[in-house]
């Protein structure tokens, strides 16, 4: 294992990964959409200022642009998983751009109500949900891995300088032309995304399984979730952080006008800091790596965020505020770039959209309910309470990681190993024949009996989160260098893509586990069909099968 750092080899780390073609291409439309995103969103929250004075409703400009994030992020993680995540990305795109233009159409008519607002900003952000995963899962796929914390960085940087002058410009747009024109924009800055993903030629590699049905992929990407401690712990700190310092983006229009005496330009401001602070932060990500463990750098940017937080709702003074704002976007930033690079080191490549599908609704679910929460809590005390628990919520977060540390992985950890050896069959099994129970013996020397245990409960981790079920360890009562592992898988298909999900630190600890058993006659894995009736199907005329020349991989 390393210290989690992965150290590119040229000075100027951070900009490495724009020497690729593609990727700097998508990132470069991927500012452009950021743009429109933002400008919506300021459009959206100075509209239902308009349309109604209620804190709550223009808190939840920002729950319905994130709820989405939260409730379609599972099924679109599986979606880039199971297919092409270029085409996926592709149709997230589309339909963002269609809920965007049909807003559009019914601004222009007068149409729009506080709910129907709220409506269409979700829709847009159904649409943006189902990119995500896509596009953060082909990362990649577009750089090399060692630059590969850089290019998630940049990812972030795309957005945020985005929100160093989006908000601004926004405010600027709502000012001189009204809202309508911020939802045009947001459309009409989607298409060269749209064009970029059209013109990349994503490397096509054959599956040697065919894809799972949909309610499994999203089963597996869940029990990989619940079962590497790493990713586990990520999302957990990832929803606690959202919630705590959602009052950020959801409070920010209020802080303008009712605490600064200001309006949508003084909005811009204060977003825009906050965006150019992001930046900063996002370009120190690789440099925090180095000199920091990952535990140490979260704690600094919760306390810093925190902090800055409490002094925002205390604040009278725009650029007091703006500078406060300049702060908590730089540390803020740098956690959740923190926590995004920690998936995408700990999750191997066939469940790694899922696990920052998981990632993103945790985050932006986290915000999501802590925007209504500081929202209420606005209208039941006041603006400058909420904003002051709310940093102070976010100041004590560090203290998960007692239980839930920060993962200490790397990029080499989680790349796929080769199998060694294919399982001998020797019935006509399709990938529907199941379910297959798998049993493994170890002759342990009694000695070593503790060591063993201790070895083989970490490997009941890697089998349940690969696709394994029913996970067991016996010894015999009669002989006690006897073990035996059992578990079972749903189908053949699902024992074959359990087998093919081993990562090389999954093959260390197994040969770790190996290391322990003192070999003997006759074999130690059997592999056995429960309720085998398929096997035995067969006329009383004609030949039973054999299965002497059975293929592994059935045709499909």
């Amino acid at each position: 294992m390393t210290d989690g750092s992965v150290r590119p080899a040229r000075r100027w780390a951070a900009l490495e990964p724009l020497r690729e073609r593609s990727f700097r291409r998508i990132w470069s439309a991927s500012l452009l959409s950021n743009f429109g995103q933002l400008i919506l969103g300021v459009g959206a929250a100075w509209e239902m200022t308009r349309l109604t004075p209620s804190p709550e409703m223009v808190a939840l400009v920002q729950s319905a642009l994130m709820l989405p994030l939260m409730l379609v992020a599972i099924p679109a993680g599986a979606i880039a998983d199971m297919f092409d995540r270029r085409k996926v990305a592709m149709s997230g795109l589309g339909f963002a751009t269609l809920s965007a233009t049909t807003l559009t159409v019914l601004a222009s008519l007068g149409w729009v109500s506080p709910w129907l607002l709220l409506a269409f900003c979700f829709l847009i952000g159904a649409g943006v949900a189902l990119y995500g995963p896509a596009w953060q899962a082909s990362v990649i796929e577009q750089v090399k891995p060692e630059t590969l914390p850089a290019a998630v960085a940049l990812s972030s940087v795309s957005y945020n300088i985005a929100r160093s002058f989006g908000p601004a410009l926004g405010g600027v747009i709502v000012v001189a032309v009204g809202a309508m024109a911020t939802f045009a924009l947001n459309a009409l800055f989607y298409l060269p995304l749209l064009l970029a993903f059209w013109l990349w030629r994503r490397p096509q590699v054959s599956p040697r399984l065919p894809p799972e049905a949909m309610h499994r992929a999203i089963v597996s990407g869940a029990r990989y979730a619940i079962h590497s401690e790493a990713v586990r712990n990520v999302i957990v700190r990832a929803f606690v952080s959202g919630f705590a310092g959602a009052s950020v983006v959801a409070l920010t229009p209020l802080v303008a006008r009712d605490l600064l005496g200001g309006d949508a330009r003084t909005y811009g401001l204060l977003l825009g800091a906050n965006g150019i602070g992001a930046v900063a932060g996002a370009f120190a990500v690789g440099a925090i790596r180095e000199r920091l463990k990952p535990e140490h750098s979260a704690w600094i940017c919760a306390t810093v965020a925190g902090l800055m937080i409490i002094l925002l709702g205390l604040s009278r003074s725009p650029w007091l505020s703006a500078l406060t704002l300049l702060f908590i976007g730089s540390s803020y930033m740098l956690l959740v770039t923190l926590l995004s690079v920690g998936v995408q080191l700990s999750a191997p490549r066939w469940v790694v959209a899922r696990a920052l599908s998981w990632f993103q609704s945790a985050l932006t679910g986290g915000i999501a309910v802590g925007a209504w929460f500081w929202g209420a809590t606005t209208a039941k005390w006041d603006l400058s309470t909420a904003m002051v628990v709310s940093g102070a919520s976010l100041m004590l977060t560090p203290l998960v990681g007692l239980l839930l540390p920060m993962p200490r992985v790397s990029h080499v950890d989680i790349e796929p190993a080769e199998l060694n050896s294919e399982p001998e069959v020797g019935l006509p099994l399709t990938l529907r024949s199941g379910p297959v129970e798998i049993e493994i013996d170890y002759r342990v020397d009694p000695a070593d009996a503790r060591q063993f245990y201790e070895v083989m409960q970490k490997l009941q981790r890697v089998r349940l989160r690969n696709g394994a079920f029913g996970w067991s360890l016996s010894r015999d009562i009669a002989d006690a260098r006897l073990w035996t592992e059992r578990f079972h898988c749903p189908t053949w298909g699902d024992y074959l893509r359990q087998r093919s999900r081993l990562t090389l630190a999954d093959r260390e600890l197994q040969n770790r586990a190996d290391s322990f058993h003192t070999p003997g006659p006759g074999s130690r894995v059997r592999r056995r069909l429960e309720r085998p009736l398929g096997s035995v199907r067969w006329r009383a005329d004609t030949p039973a099968p054999s299965g002497d020349h059975m293929p592994l991989y059935p045709p499909q």
